[in-house]
């Protein structure tokens, strides 16, 4: 079993991917700090965190025991960026949430990207047309709205005789659970897909899921209303 000694730096905001991070440090119960990034503020373009996390996006993560060329502990600090990787990489490191066992762990590997190519990128497109752009645009709104629908609709099938969505409970539950919390903000009800909301009941029962979904909690702000944030987010180009 191995043992975290040195807090993991978590470069962090309060948004579905950053609570996949905190949930699976919470599950784990190892040592961690939270170094925010305030996305709306610009922060995410820093020098100091672009050369953690090059795609200026959070979360990342440094790792100060990181492996060694042996696989043992105690080699150099590591940096991961992407939420995905970051998954994987402390399930592997801990032997938790992720399996060893390749069959079982390609499910989790499935679903995991499911999340990372599908469900959070299309409800992300929904929370953008239906709160934040500029101007109202019904085809952006009913195009991603009914594609997120059809993702719960996929979520349903799946769970309709399993607890989970990978075998045991894994990273890849973790992984969706945050993108499904703001439903409503996505134009979908629950009610609708019975078998998602006991799953999603069930993973916000737990302690874990609870204490890293209120991490930052403070600092989260309606973007909606904040039109100098938007310009940082949605304005982006390259830099160089």
């Amino acid at each position: 079993m191995t043992i975290q000694t040195a807090p993991i730096a978590l470069y962090y905001w309060p948004t579905p991917n950053g609570w996949k991070i905190t949930i699976m440090l919470e599950e784990l119960g190892v040592p961690y700090e939270v170094n925010y990034v305030n996305i709306g503020k610009g922060e995410q373009f820093e020098p100091a965190f672009l050369a953690i996390s090059p795609n200026n996006r959070m979360p990342a993560i440094v790792d100060p025991e990181g492996p060694s060329s042996d696989g043992k502990r105690g080699g150099a600090p590591i940096p991961v960026f992407e939420s995905g990787a970051i998954l994987q990489y402390l399930g592997r490191k801990f032997g938790r949430f992720y399996p060893a066992d390749e069959r079982a762990r390609v499910e989790v590997d499935q679903w995991l990207f499911w999340q990372m190519g599908g469900l959070g990128p299309m409800a992300g497109q929904a929370h953008h047309f239906r709160q934040y752009a500029p101007e109202r645009v019904p085809y952006g709104i009913e195009r991603y709205t009914n594609e997120v629908n059809r993702l719960y609709g996929v979520m349903n099938r799946r769970l309709a005789d399993r607890d989970y969505l990978a075998g045991d409970y894994s990273i890849a539950d973790m992984a969706c659970v945050g993108w499904i919390r703001p439903h409503r903000n996505q134009g979908q009800d629950l009610d609708d897909f019975p078998n998602l909301k006991r799953w999603f009941e069930t993973l916000l029962a737990r302690p874990a899921v609870e204490r890293g979904c209120a991490v930052g909690n403070e600092h989260r702000s309606n973007l909606a209303d904040d039109k100098e944030a938007q310009k940082v987010l949605f304005g982006q180009k390259a830099r160089d």
